[in-house]
């Protein structure tokens, strides 16, 4: 897996998508982001394993990588080497199981749980959420004090999750976070490829 200057992963999510969710994900890839995580925690492991065939070859095809989640058997089975797991999922995973996968990573909310995940073998977290969303409209986002402190407590990389738009995603990067996580804005915006390149482009501006 590749990872560029500065991320911008892709979180999935079909019930918030606009439109025809692998034409979404096509126009996602043709952007160019870090990664695809795919992340349809309601489905049975049959569907997933299904539907992440699909979204491999995509990612493949437009070379991005394609990252699963939750579903630990079914990256097995189907070779893929990058897995994102919520952590209590991941505390269950023997340390055999977890070193199959090169890319490991695990949402974090706290720094005792960054703490945990990086001592668990994660090769990257991800922490949230850090500003208002209206995916989590009854609690309020944990700022950017709480990613500088997470990004301080470890030595993997930190990406952030949670309400991060142009307007604030400078502020992300000058908190120290490896890359940003996007889902709610990239399955419902109108033209997710110009959105995701627009957002590169205030992340990589010298005056942030």
């Amino acid at each position: 897996m590749i990872i560029c200057m500065y991320d911008i992963l892709c979180v999935t999510n079909r019930g918030l998508c606009k439109g025809d969710f692998l034409q979404r994900l096509t126009e996602i890839a043709t952007a160019g982001p870090a990664g695809i995580v795919l992340r349809e925690k309601d489905l049975s492991p049959e569907a997933y394993k299904a539907l992440a065939k699909e979204v491999w070859k995509i990612c493949r095809d437009h070379q991005v990588p394609c990252i699963l989640h939750n579903f630990q058997e079914v990256a097995q089975e189907l070779g893929c080497q990058a897995l994102h797991l919520p952590l209590p999922v991941l505390r269950r995973l023997s340390a055999d199981e977890r070193n199959r996968f090169t890319h490991l990573g695990a949402s974090c909310h706290s720094v005792e749980e960054a703490l945990e995940a990086e001592k668990l073998g994660c090769t990257y977290i991800i922490a949230g959420h850090i500003f208002d969303t209206d995916c989590k409209k009854d609690l309020p986002g944990r700022g950017i004090n709480f990613l500088e402190k997470m990004c301080e407590s470890v030595s993997i990389p930190v990406y952030a999750i949670g309400g991060i738009r142009a307007e604030n995603i400078a502020r992300v990067r000058s908190a120290g976070a490896k890359g940003a996580c996007l889902m709610s804005s990239v399955m419902e915006c109108d033209h997710p490829k110009e959105y995701l390149m627009a957002l590169k482009g205030v992340s990589d501006k010298n005056e942030i």
